[in-house]
């Protein structure tokens, strides 16, 4: 991960507004982070906090009420910088009579993509995300686990920078889902960045390196997971083995044992722990939102 922000978000808000014009709902309020470079960042709230608002506004599908948005150096608005995204859905839109290879030629040809430089993608990704022995068959025959893996493939059909990932585990069993995270974790090897939203905290935890925590459209929790999942108020110490009788003395005479200290750190929590937690700490004193550093200052630049 390198320090160069892809994502720079500033004091975004959105409302929703009725026929009339008069406010409705106010879906983001003054969110302010950054997603860097070869970072896999994680977007986790409850149903109706502003994770697929934010998504819609990264992809410029929607505008934004107050704030600024920088994308890959572009205005988010600027829809040009969507040849440099992949972006999957919760739910994959794809025409159920294409086949795999039929679906990766289309969705290369909306990239303007020469004849040979499709094909050798659709070949490439096609056999990524392992399903080549159904590249024939039509869409309408895929399970669930294999239309996410050729929603995923039409995603990266351009080699996009930014991958965007709504939900990419959503009803997948076990195995698919851990095919899923390794794809994760190698389009991170390959330097892009990948910011994707789940209700399911065990994967976030899995891939992620940083996650944001959004509830009632504000941002509550942003930082590195590790540090996140960290009680910072209790510490623990582990030890070579001890004796029950060394056990029963070892915070007096630790040293008179000569028991060697391995680690001194804190005790973690689950993800979903933190998660339950942030959730009922901002439940209990609504309007507290989390301020990152900077996030008060100038705007970043667009170009």
């Amino acid at each position: 991960m390198s320090a160069e922000p892809v994502i720079q978000i500033r004091n975004l808000t959105k409302i929703y507004r009725d026929f009339w014009g008069r406010k409705k709902v106010r879906a983001l309020n003054s969110l302010s982070l950054d997603v860097y470079r070869g970072e896999v960042f994680g977007l986790l709230g409850p149903n109706g906090s502003g994770k697929t608002t934010t998504m819609k506004l990264l992809l410029g599908l929607l505008f934004p009420t107050e704030g600024d948005i920088t994308i890959l150096g572009r205005p988010a608005t600027d829809v040009g910088k969507n040849e440099k995204i992949g972006y999957l859905p919760e739910e994959s839109y794809l025409y159920r009579f294409l086949n795999a290879d039929e679906t990766l030629d289309f969705y290369g040809r909306l990239f303007d993509m020469p004849a040979a430089e499709r094909k050798r993608r659709t070949d490439e990704l096609i056999k990524e995300v392992d399903i080549e022995h159904a590249r024939r068959r039509q869409l309408k025959e895929y399970s669930k686990g294999m239309t996410r893996r050729i929603g995923l493939a039409q995603a990266l059909i351009n080699n996009p920078d930014l991958v965007l990932l709504d939900e990419p585990t959503s009803g997948l069993d076990p195995q698919g889902s851990r095919f899923m995270k390794d794809l994760i974790l190698k389009l991170k090897a390959q330097g892009k960045t990948v910011v994707m939203s789940s209700h399911l905290l065990a994967d976030v935890q899995d891939v992620c390196d940083r996650i944001a925590i959004l509830y009632g459209g504000e941002l509550k929790e942003l930082g590195r997971v590790d540090e996140l999942l960290k009680e910072q108020g209790v510490t623990q110490i582990r030890t070579d083995k001890l004796t029950p009788e060394a056990i029963a003395e070892v915070e007096a005479v630790l040293a008179k044992h000569n028991a060697k200290v391995q680690s001194v750190d804190h005790p973690t929590n689950s993800l979903e722990e933190l998660f339950l937690k942030t959730i009922r700490r901002s439940q209990e004193r609504p309007g507290q939102r989390y301020v990152p550093e900077g996030a008060d200052a100038a705007k970043p630049p667009q170009s």
